[in-house]
Formats: C-alpha cells, structure tokens, sequence
C-alpha cells in the first residue's frame, strides 16, 4: 500500500488511486504523471490508466466492476462510468486456509463466570419479550423497578434491559421466520451478559413462552422466571408479579464478580456501517489484525452482513478450513441470491446512498473492504442467524446488511463484545454488549469524538501502521470486556437496538 501526500494506491495491480483529500481539477498525483481532469472527494477513485469501456477497474488488486463508459486518465470514477459487471468468481474451496501460530500468554481480562462456562463482559439483567403486545408491560417493569429504587440495592449489576421487539406474531409458526426468531429470543435469554432474565409474554401469540423455555431449563443458573399477561391478570398485576419475581433475579445476579479469565472467552462481533472509500484501508483491516491476534489467543471473531460481502466471498471460501464449510457460505450466497430475487430486489441495491457519498461505488467495492474486518485466520464454520458459535476461531454468520439485525443475530449466537467501524459516522448501542466504534477517518473522528472510541484515520494523516493499530484497538477491547465504557454506552444507547431479522410474510 502506497500513498503520497495526496492519494494512496492499495495494490500494484489497480488503476485507480483514493484520494486522501478534496482535490481541485487540474491537481498533480502520482509524483506528477497524472493530472485530475476535474475535481474528486476525499475518499473517492482517481483512475491512472485508461480503462475502455467494458474493461474492468481494479482497487485492492481485486475487480470491483466494469467500466460503463471510457474512462480517460485523470477521471473521477464513480457510478457516473463504473458498474457492477458480470463475471465468474474462483471459490478455490480451502486453498488458502493456513493456521495463524498460537499465542500463549496468560492474558485475561475481568469478566462474569456463568454456570455454562462461558463469560460475560457485562452483568445485566433482562426482560425478554414473545411478542410486540409485551414490549410495553416489559418495560413498565423495568421503569417501575428504576424509579423505585430497587437497583441500587444491587451494586453489582449494570442494570436492567428489556428486550423488546415489534413480531412474534402474524406470522407462521413452522417456517424459516419463526426459526430465526426462535434462535434470536432464546439466544439472548441464554446470553453470558445477563446474569438472569425474566420472560414475558402476552399469552395468545405464535411464539409461545412455554416453547422458548421448552422441557430443559433456559439457564443452567437457574436464573429465569417467566409468565404471560393474559394468566396473571393484566397489566398492573403483571408488573406486580414482575417486580416481585425481578427482585429474586437481581439478588443472584448481584452475587456475580468479576474475576480474571482468559480472553479466549471474549467473541466480537465485527460489524461496518455507514462505510466510506476509507473503510477498507484503515478501520476494517485495523480490526482484521487484532481479530488475527484474538484468534492467536484462542477467542472467536464473527464476521456477518452476507449481502455486504457478496463479490467478495471467494476470499472467505479460500480460507475456509475445508471445502465443507466454504460451501456453507455459498449456500447462504445462493439463499440470499434467491430471496432478494422472490422479493423483486437485487445484491447490488447496495452500497448506500452515504457510502457513494464517501466514495463506495458498487457492493464488489463494497464487499472488498467489508472483507478486510476478517483478517487472515482460516475460517473454521458457517453459522445461521442467531445460532450459537459454538467453535473458536474467526467464524462467519449469515444476516442482512441492516446493522442493527445483523448485530442482534451476533449478539444472539453469543458475542460479549461489538467492535463497529465507520466511515460517515453510524451512532448505536447494544445492550447488553458494548460497542466499540472506530472512525475511518480523522475529519469524521474530529467532527464526532463523542460517538466514536478510537480514531483510525491516522494510518492516513500520521502514517500510523495497521499493526499498530491493531494492537492498540486490541488492547482497548480488553479494557471494554473488563469493564471500560464505550461512548454507546456513556450516551445511553442500547433501548432500541434489539432488531430481530423478520423473514417471510407478516398476516
């Protein structure tokens, strides 16, 4: 990766450059040997070599599409002349899967030891909703046991979420919609973040109370009441009943201390929202390498958003750890391919209006430095929305690109940590997980420091390296997990960010 003061060029292979800063027409770049035709953005492609229409635009030493028009050197390119193309990609199943050399340390961090073993980063309590008629009744219970006072009572715990919804009904209750809620709500009920729950249901919904709890009990800790407004009696006296039955909870919860554990126990879930031309150059492969180091330590990272890695997924399918689970994600490419057809879409309704601001042109693009957040480690599985990982190492889980779906499917399939990149500036929490946000870019970081938690603009302003980087954003997420705020977390966020993936018909 190569850069000059003005524009930086990521592979030998590519014509384009990105611009660094505003540049007027007429500007000279590439040590004088191009001059800009017209004026381009910071973030956004200058192109070096002429590309003929129908040819293809390189950027990463990958095609992220195919020239609409001739394109003169010195040209802005963008969606005016680049498209998104038509070709073949090269899966190469496993052919690139090398196991990254361990880490043995003894690092840990100060977590939550639950009765399964696994660990939490915080120590909250939830109100888990069946249904959209509940969401009000759950959180009449939380304000009442807030205003009373009861949580003070218990110092030891971060407080009480509800986890409320707008489904669990007017749906089917068999197909792949009721599945993925289904995993959803039972993942969070089981989530190593809340010490214990309380389950709260209206009574006549498709998604039963008594199917979530099921003949085993939800929590090896025993930590879990439940019931429905319909059997208690009504609102007043369900919130009676639930603050009565919260009180039990929030006395075993306030028992949990934090105690040292491996940081192998710490899953991120690694998300880009609001992305930029800059995502893929700075926060994203930032986050790529201290994924690489987690996973060298024995944690799991989970990479998501399929519709935001499509053209790029012949990277995670080479480093899949067998041919068996790279073709797993080419299923889920294949489903997606499928649903967004039934539903008259299409996988390059993506990037964004914000992302073409800041320079993204088409989902290859897109996609390609979505990727970068991955690292380098083999990837061990392919997993459903919400279901739980259930393997260590960097892991992929299918979801929409919609961050707030995407993130609560990672938060259900149990990651304790959110590490979040972007590039125009995505504000959002997510309780009972911290967000970690990283800003791509210094002018954004400036503009809003009081969202964001570590700037990686710098790589480009100060010529800070990734590994650098890397490490830094590494030891910040141990901090998180061992207790630090995020900004998400000081603003308040996480109240309405529980967005559960719907999927099939509403009736």
């Amino acid at each position: 990766m190569a850069s000059t003061s003005s524009t930086i060029r990521l592979h030998a292979d590519d014509n384009v450059v990105i611009a660094l800063r505003d540049l007027e027409a007429g500007t000279l770049i590439e040590n004088g040997a191009v001059t800009l035709t017209q004026s381009v953005s910071r973030g956004h492609k200058i192109a070096t070599r002429a590309v003929a229409k129908g040819a293809h635009v390189y950027r990463y030493g990958q095609i992220i599409g195919e020239a609409k028009a001739d394109i003169a050197v010195g040209e802005h390119v963008h969606v005016h002349n680049l498209g998104m193309g038509d070709y073949k990609q090269d899966y190469g199943f496993a052919s690139a899967s090398t196991p990254l050399p361990p880490i043995d340390e003894g690092r840990t961090f100060m977590g939550f030891k639950r009765a399964d073993g696994r660990v939490g980063t915080r120590n909250y309590v939830g109100i888990v909703t069946s249904v959209n008629c509940s969401g009000s009744v759950a959180r009449f219970i939380a304000e009442a046991a807030e205003k009373s006072g009861m949580l003070d009572e218990f110092p030891n715990v971060d407080g009480v979420v509800p986890i409320v919804h707008g489904t669990g009904c007017g749906m089917s209750g068999k197909d792949e919609g009721y599945a993925t809620l289904y995993r959803t709500l039972k993942g969070y009920a089981q989530h190593p973040n809340f010490a214990g729950i309380l389950l709260v249901g209206l009574g006549c919904e498709v998604m039963q109370v008594a199917d979530l709890v099921g003949n085993r009990p939800i929590r090896k800790d025993g930590a879990v009441r439940y019931f429905t407004i319909q059997n208690t009696g009504g609102t007043r006296k369900t919130i009676e009943l639930g603050l009565q039955e919260l009180r039990g909870i929030l006395e075993i919860a306030n028992k949990s201390v934090r105690e040292p554990c491996p940081i192998s126990e710490i899953t991120i879930g690694m998300q880009c929202g609001g992305s930029d031309g800059y995502s893929g150059i700075t926060a994203n492969p930032a986050l790529g390498y201290a994924s690489d180091l987690l996973v060298r330590h024995g944690g799991t990272t989970i990479l998501s958003e399929t519709s935001e890695v499509y053209g790029a997924e012949h990277l995670l399918t080479r480093r899949a750890e067998t041919e068996e689970v790279g073709r797993k994600l080419i299923d889920r490419i294949e489903w997606w391919e499928d649903y967004t057809a039934r539903n008259g879409g299409e996988m390059d309704n993506n990037p964004s209006p914000g992302n073409k601001r800041g320079g993204l042109t088409t989902i290859l693009e897109k996609s390609l430095g979505a990727v970068a957040k991955g690292g380098t480690a083999p990837m061990r599985d392919v997993y459903l929305f919400g279901e739980i990982v259930d393997k260590k190492g960097f892991v992929f889980m299918d979801s929409p690109g919609f961050d707030p779906a995407s993130v609560t499917g990672q938060i259900a399939s149990g990651s304790n940590l959110i590490i979040f990149t972007t590039g125009r500036g995505s504000v959002s929490g997510y309780k009972p997980t911290p967000c970690i946000k990283l800003a791509t870019n210094s002018e954004m970081y400036e503009r809003m420091s009081e969202d964001m938690d570590l700037n990686c603009g710098d790589i480009v302003t100060e010529g800070v390296s990734i590994e650098e980087k890397g490490k830094e954003l590494f030891e910040l997420l141990i901090r998180v997990a061992s207790g630090e705020q995020t900004k998400s977390e000081e603003l308040g966020f996480g109240g309405a960010e529980f967005v559960p993936w719907q999927i099939g018909a509403v009736m």
